[in-house]
């Protein structure tokens, strides 16, 4: 009988698993309009601007709306409590980690290719894991460095087919594109401790609100550009903060209850797969043979990660064994 009993608690769990699996799905369209944005806000703006607007527009729109909602309603459980100071120091470097790799994203590409820079960039998956064993002390089976291994293999095979034809670039522009993939895998893993405490959009908010900052005093100094006037560059940037931001990376600090910051910088392997598609239904951009062979193979890294423990969040492991009946 403790063994049928047993199957219960899975069965609780099903539901909340597959509606965070939609909820990651549904923000990797999102993070993926993402580069048709970019594209489209630089035909005014440069890189700096058009990222300041993404977070200045995110921090302002949904800023107000969560003041609104704590003036119509009591705090959350999550706000109540006292704040430890390593989940302050947590949301002050949030904002910090999230804009560096921004920031030397952006410079990488100015000593080397796109192509190349998004190359290494799937190396993100390897730095958070890395880091989870590291400083987390987190163990991964075998199943899950499987998949991550098919998985990164099949993004890079995508990279590979882009970078050919063009130029090597600069040394030094690979590191600062690797550097970028170390920073953002930081990123998940703070992003994933602070789930513990904290909903999405408040840890978005920090992050944008931190992210503003930092870019405001860059372009004052340089003198570019702050807002855009173009109705086409508007949009974009609109887009950016509403849908890529406010939607795409809230609904993926929000997946991190359920996922670990490992599986979702996996899952966003397929982010340029799903870039290519949009691009080819919206810019009628070609997509190739090896395109939908490299979707499959991370396809398939995909699923074998997500099949292991590792995938899952510790909140969501701890949930688990509180669900757990005691049979003693």
């Amino acid at each position: 009988m403790p063994e049928k009993e047993e199957l219960m608690p899975q069965e609780k769990i099903t539901r909340p698993f597959l509606f965070a699996l939609l909820t990651l799905c549904f923000a990797l369209l999102c993070v993926s309009f993402a580069p048709i944005f970019i594209r489209l806000s630089q035909t005014e703006l440069g890189a700096n601007a058009t990222v300041f607007n993404r977070l200045f527009i995110f921090f302002i729109s949904f800023g107000s709306w969560q003041f609104l909602s704590r003036k119509l309603s009591p705090p959350k459980q999550e706000e109540e409590g006292k704040i430890t100071g390593k989940q302050w120091w947590l949301l002050g470097s949030v904002g910090i980690v999230a804009t560096i790799s921004l920031v030397l994203w952006a410079i990488s590409l100015q000593y080397t290719t796109v192509a190349k820079s998004m190359l290494l960039n799937n190396l993100t998956p390897i730095f958070t894991t890395l880091g989870s064993w590291i400083f987390l002390s987190k163990k991964f089976d075998s199943r899950f460095l499987i998949g991550m291994a098919i998985a990164v293999s099949g993004a890079i095979t995508l990279g590979l087919e882009d970078l050919a034809g063009v130029g090597e670039g600069s040394f030094i522009g690979d590191i600062y594109a690797i550097l970028s993939a170390v920073f953002l895998g930081t990123y998940f893993l703070i992003v994933e401790q602070l789930r513990s405490r904290f909903s999405g959009t408040t840890i978005l908010l920090w992050r944008c609100a931190t992210g503003s900052v930092i870019l405001l005093l860059i372009m004052l100094i340089t003198g570019e550009q702050l807002f855009p006037t173009t109705q086409v560059a508007i949009l974009a940037v609109i887009g950016l903060g509403l849908i890529s931001e406010g939607l795409g990376q809230r609904l993926l600090a929000n997946s991190m209850n359920v996922f670990s910051s490992s599986f979702v910088s996996i899952f966003l392997l397929l982010e340029p797969v799903i870039s290519a598609v949009l691009a080819w239904f919206i810019f009628l951009e070609s997509l190739s043979i090896t395109t939908w062979l490299g979707f499959a193979v991370v396809l398939t890294g995909i699923y074998l990660a997500q099949t292991s423990q590792s995938s899952t969040s510790e909140v969501a492991k701890q949930d688990h064994h509180s669900q757990q009946p005691d049979y003693q």
